[in-house]
Formats: structure tokens, C-alpha cells, sequence
């Protein structure tokens, strides 16, 4: 697995070259072994350091605005009760030793889109490619499930992230699978990670610049952690671990919860599929899954949480969504959607919004629609 995904890598980067590949063969092959392309333009910046910053409080997200004006301020400043950091924040802070980024960009199957190779066209400098699809669970056939708490910090551990790293987390749509790796972290107990608002096409409407590059360092990090997965789910022993995951179960459910929620009604079940989906109007992107939803669950579609350019919505506009779905902040929620992405752009709403506690049914509409057995209603 870990060299089918350094082939692929390597085989996208030639293509991406092909022009010029047969004639700079070997410059190519140099620099993609040994150099990094590292560009980003120059603007003035107040000298801001640790021992200067006021660390207060949440510094609000800003739309994007004219470069040339620039207010430095720590990681430290930013709560973990606000999900989302702005494009102008990520690039005062981009250099900090303490914070970490990574493109977890994901598509759905349909779009024909290569998560990998669009890294390697263009990523935010010095960003780490976490492959959604790749750090997953590999006993199970249903798509990007939750890996196992060893899996998950043998593969991280591998990209080079450490428990005291604080993590900006992007992805190549605006706010789409990004939310998903918020989540992912979180449920194994690591807090101080944030969503990137609005994401790389928001990054670079703001006029910052972007890496391109198939770097020897982002390639070997992101095979080693396709490779550290595979080896934990065959026993066999892995390299250092420097990331201790802390289970988190109240944010993750199973088939099971939910069935048994159908009868208990503890919590509130949001799916975040298009109205079509749920009704069971429209069939689903996956063959052999049924159409429909889970009885007694509400639909609020993810994209109602975003605004035109893929931002999440302020909190007023946000409580107006789930109180139209009648919605309680004061009850339990546990969220769902076709393969547990967009589950976790609700919970990200929800966190905003001071709910910090949502669950996310990991298996989602594909388990759920796959299974002959499990109860399905339509509208």
C-alpha cells in the first residue's frame, strides 16, 4: 500500500511535467528527491514574538482583505471552542514553530478528482498531505472508517505530528473533508486543531502564494503513514510513536447506537445528505445502497452551514438552520451523512454554536442504506 501510494505520487508528478520530463529527466528526478519549491511573497510584518503577543482570548475570524496589513498573534490566542481560523490568520502564523498544516483534501467518487496529485500542484507551504481515504480502518470495507487508536497514532506519529502541535487543517473544495480530520483528531483526544475557513480556494483568492512540489519529505511521510496503518492492522511492529491518542467514545457511534436511539430517542439525529437523498428521491452515489434515511432523523444539508465562498456561517445564521429543523442546543445530537465527511461540517456548525459534544455516526448511509435488515423511511 505505502509504495502503491509513493508510485502514484511520483507518476503524478511526471505527468504534471510531461512536457518537459524527456528532455530534464534527470533534473526532474533530482528535484523531486531533493527540492522543495518554497515561495511565498514578501510582505511586511510587525515584529510579533511569543513574549510580546497578550494571550486573551479568540481572535474572530476576518474575511480576507488587501495584503500589505498584517497583526501577528499566537496559537495560544485562539480558543478550541471556535473551530475555524481565516486565511489572514494562517498566513501571520504560518512560520510558527508550533503549528502544524495539513491538506486533507478529499472528493467524492464521481468528481474524478486526485487528492494526491492536486497536492502536488498546489498546497499551502510546507503543508503535510493526511490521506483521508488511507488513514483508515483496513478490517472493514466501508469507506474511511475511524482507525483503531493504534493505527491512528502509528500513522500520524509518521507524518511527524506530536501531541504538542497545533494543527490547521484544509481542504481543496472551501470546507468539505476538512472537517472530517477535525473530527478524526478530536475523537482521539487531541483539541488544539482548527478547520481552515473557506480552505485552499479562499487561501488563494487572497492572493497568498502556494507550494508546488513532490517533495521527497512530504512523499516519504505520507507513504510511511499508508505504511505504519497496514502494519498495525498485520501485527507487526511499527516505528517510534510520538503521538498518545486519548479515546474520546461520546463522539463517535456505531450501527448499533443508532438503531437503539431509534427506540430511546436520547439523541437528536441530523443527516447532512441533499434533501433528494434523504427522501429517497434521488439514488445514492454508492451501488447497492438503499435510498432514504434513518427513522425519526431530520435533514439539514451540510451546504446550508456555508456561505457562497465555502465559509462557515456566523452564529446567528447557523442557530437559524437547526431551529428551522427544530434543533435543540440543550439535547444530545448525533450526526450522519453518506460516509461520515459531511457529518462532521455539522458538528463543526455545532461547535461554533458552543455544542462540543456532537457524535458522528461513522458508518453513516452507506452501513446503514448497505444493510437488508436496518429500518428505512422515505418522504
Amino acid at each position: 500500500m505505502a509504495s502503491t501510494l509513493f508510485t502514484k505520487m511520483l507518476m503524478s508528478h511526471c505527468l504534471i511535467h510531461s512536457s518537459s520530463f524527456l528532455t530534464h529527466q534527470p533534473r526532474i528526478l533530482s528535484s523531486l528527491f531533493t527540492k522543495r519549491l518554497f515561495c511565498i511573497q514578501a510582505v511586511p510584518v510587525p515584529a510579533y514574538t511569543f513574549q510580546t503577543i497578550k494571550t486573551t482570548g479568540w481572535v474572530p475570524c476576518m474575511a480576507s482583505s488587501s495584503v500589505g496589513r498584517r497583526a501577528t498573534y499566537s496559537t495560544q490566542s485562539v480558543s478550541t471552542s471556535e473551530p475555524v481560523v481565516s486565511v489572514d490568520w494562517l498566513y501571520d502564523n504560518l512560520k510558527m514553530p508550533d503549528i502544524k498544516v495539513l491538506d486533507a483534501s478529499w472528493y467524492m467518487p464521481d468528481e474524478q478528482r486526485n487528492p494526491i496529485q492536486e497536492y502536488q500542484v498546489a498546497h499551502i507551504p510546507g503543508a503535510l498531505f493526511f490521506d483521508v481515504d488511507g488513514i483508515a480502518d483496513r478490517a472493514t470495507k466501508l469507506p474511511h472508517m475511524l482507525p483503531s487508536e493504534e493505527a491512528f497514532a502509528a500513522a500520524v506519529s509518521a507524518l511527524g505530528i506530536e501531541n504538542k502541535d497545533d494543527l490547521i487543517v484544509y481542504d481543496g473544495k472551501g470546507l468539505f473533508s476538512a472537517a472530517r480530520v477535525w473530527w478524526m483528531f478530536r475523537v482521539f483526544g487531541h483539541d488544539r486543531i482548527w478547520v481552515l475557513d473557506g480552505g485552499l480556494p479562499r487561501w488563494r483568492a487572497s492572493g497568498y502564494d502556494v507550494e508546488s512540489s513532490a517533495s521527497s519529505d512530504a512523499i516519504l511521510k505520507a507513504s510511511a503513514a499508508s505504511e505504519a496503518i497496514e502494519k498495525v492492522y498485520k501485527g507487526q511492529t511499527v516505528g517510534p510513536v510520538k503521538f498518545q491518542t486519548k479515546f474520546q467514545p461520546h463522539l463517535v457511534w456505531t450501527i448499533d447506537q443508532v438503531k437503539k436511539n431509534i427506540e430511546d430517542k436520547t439523541h437528536q439525529h441530523i443527516d447532512a445528505r441533499s434533501k433528494p437523498r434523504f427522501d429517497g428521491a434521488a439514488p445514492e452515489p454508492r451501488k447497492g445502497i438503499r435510498s432514504g434515511h434513518v427513522p425519526c432523523s431530520k435533514c439539514i444539508p451540510f451546504a446550508q452551514l456555508l456561505d457562497s465562498s465555502q465559509t462557515l456561517l456566523p452564529k446567528d445564521e447557523l442557530k437559524k438552520r437547526f431551529d428551522q429543523e427544530g434543533i435543540s442546543l440543550d439535547s444530545p445530537v448525533v450526526a450522519a451523512c453518506g460516509t461520515g465527511v459531511t457529518a462532521c461540517i455539522l458538528a463543526l456548525g455545532l461547535h461554533r454554536l458552543g455544542k462540543s459534544d456532537v457524535a458522528v455516526y461513522d458508518g453513516s448511509w452507506t452501513e446503514w442504506g448497505g444493510q437488508s435488515d436496518t429500518p428505512v423511511e422515505t418522504s
